[in-house]
């Protein structure tokens, strides 16, 4: 189904999916304060030098399903729906220049107090989480003079496009995300994107709002973390090209969704000695590395986040289920339950800890010796008896996938705390039944 389309901004963001939407056959309206952008889009060229822009510009202007214009007003009154893809540029605090977003967010809304008829709004501009609901809503609604949801609505649709191949990244996204605060307000989006071939998401407004920052931060990450390492290879002789060749080729772990899932800090025997040992090599060559010099820091502070989330319950009784470094193993090397356990018992509290796999009877070597220097007294404060760590507990800390939700459902009571570190599988959590609080969900 055609749909009349207007977009606001005609960038890079903008004129893509002017040219591309109206190839699909929409009838779109760009609209732009630039009257120079107007004029180029409206002689059938495109206001951007992007590979296959021009020719589709030209093409969909001469078949009168594309123009442009200044005028706001006309262009919200002429069409169903409307694209935000203004800029959203860096303040020197750091913060988003959100200026555009409201501005033209207010001459849609005053498009609207004279328009009769259900409009939706799209932003596809970059914006943090919550920006479509504290600043997009508040001034459409106070300049149209009409309500969300009755009489418009707002959905986030972020833009995955790469400059120098955005109108193939445009009819072949990664995904497509649809923000929207009701399910039925992303009707008209379900229609004009019936096309794609991949997965689309279909979120809440502050979801979809959020995985543009992931995506983009983690592509900045990957970057960096490849030239950190290609530095740090080329000067300790080693191939660099080479080594990130066979780092790239394991789709199992390296290049998947391992060890993504949001959950407590890492530890065991190769993660943490590793990273110290990377740390003195870099600093043997004079190097400085900052983003691998960061990660342990950043492990500690999630430790420490876990401390302070038990330590604001104000109890002090407290029963941890878990201790190994990983499920169903009874590696404690550098278990960061170990560590947690051991700041829990400097703050006062009174710790009993479950852990089936773990007996201090069965520790040997540098397993046992670990233990023994970081908590000597471990065995007092561990048992195998499930029930009696949780029925004495008023905090229940979770460190362990290996637990039946049935068998831990049994002994927990309404008056308990249950703070979840390892990210159970929903079904397997107790909320609802406790207070139930996970470390960063």
């Amino acid at each position: 189904m055609t749909k009349a389309i207007s977009i606001f901004g005609l960038g890079y963001v903008g004129s893509v999916m002017a040219a591309c939407l109206a190839h699909k056959g929409h009838q779109v309206i760009g609209v732009d304060l630039n009257p120079l952008k107007v004029e180029r889009l409206n002689s059938g060229h495109s206001p951007v030098l992007e590979a296959g822009l021009e020719e589709m510009a030209a093409e969909n202007h001469q078949a009168c399903r594309l123009h442009g214009t200044t005028d706001s007003s006309s262009a919200v009154c002429e069409s169903d729906i409307s694209f935000i893809c203004v800029g959203t540029p860096s303040l020197r605090n750091g913060n988003l220049d959100l200026g555009a977003i409201e501005r033209v967010c207010k001459d849609i809304g005053n498009a609207l107090r004279r328009k009769d008829g259900y409009h939706t709004v799209v932003l596809r501009s970059t914006i943090l989480p919550g920006t479509a609901e504290s600043l997009a809503i508040p001034a459409l609604e106070a300049s149209s003079g009409k309500h969300a949801g009755r009489d418009f609505c707002v959905c986030v649709n972020p833009e995955f496009l790469r400059e120098g191949c955005a109108v193939a990244d445009f009819y072949d996204p990664p995904f497509t995300i649809l923000g929207a605060a009701e399910p039925s307000h992303l009707a008209p989006l379900r229609d004009i994107y019936g096309w794609v071939r991949g997965p689309i998401f279909e979120t809440p407004l502050t979801v979809a709002e959020m995985v543009k920052y992931v995506c983009n931060a983690f592509h900045a990450v990957k970057v960096t973390f490849a030239n950190e390492f290609g530095t740090l290879c080329k000067h300790l002789g080693v191939d660099t090209e080479l080594v990130m060749r066979i780092f790239t080729s394991d789709s199992k772990l390296n290049i998947s969704p391992a060890y993504l899932t949001p959950g407590f800090a890492f530890g065991g025997s190769c993660l943490p000695k590793d990273l110290r040992a990377l740390q003195y090599s870099a600093q043997k060559v004079d190097l400085t590395l900052p983003l691998l010099g960061a990660i342990l820091f950043s492990n500690q502070q999630h430790i420490e986040r876990a401390v302070d989330i038990i330590l604001r319950t104000n109890k002090k009784k407290v029963g941890v289920l878990g201790l190994s470094f990983k499920a169903d193993t009874d590696d404690l090397r550098e278990s960061p339950l170990v560590q947690l356990i051991k700041r829990l018992l400097g703050e006062g509290c009174q710790i009993r800890v479950w852990d089936e796999q773990v007996s201090m009877g069965h520790l040997v070597g540098s397993n046992r010796q670990f233990i023994e220097e970081a908590i000597p007294h471990i065995g007092s404060l561990l048992t195998t008896d499930l029930q009696q760590v949780v029925q004495e507990a008023e905090v229940v800390v979770i460190g362990t996938k290996s637990i039946e939700r049935e068998r831990l459902g049994r002994y927990l009571r309404p008056e308990q705390t249950v703070i979840d570190l390892v990210n159970l599988e929903r079904a397997r959590r107790s909320e609802g039944q406790v207070a139930y609080e996970g470390i960063c969900w």
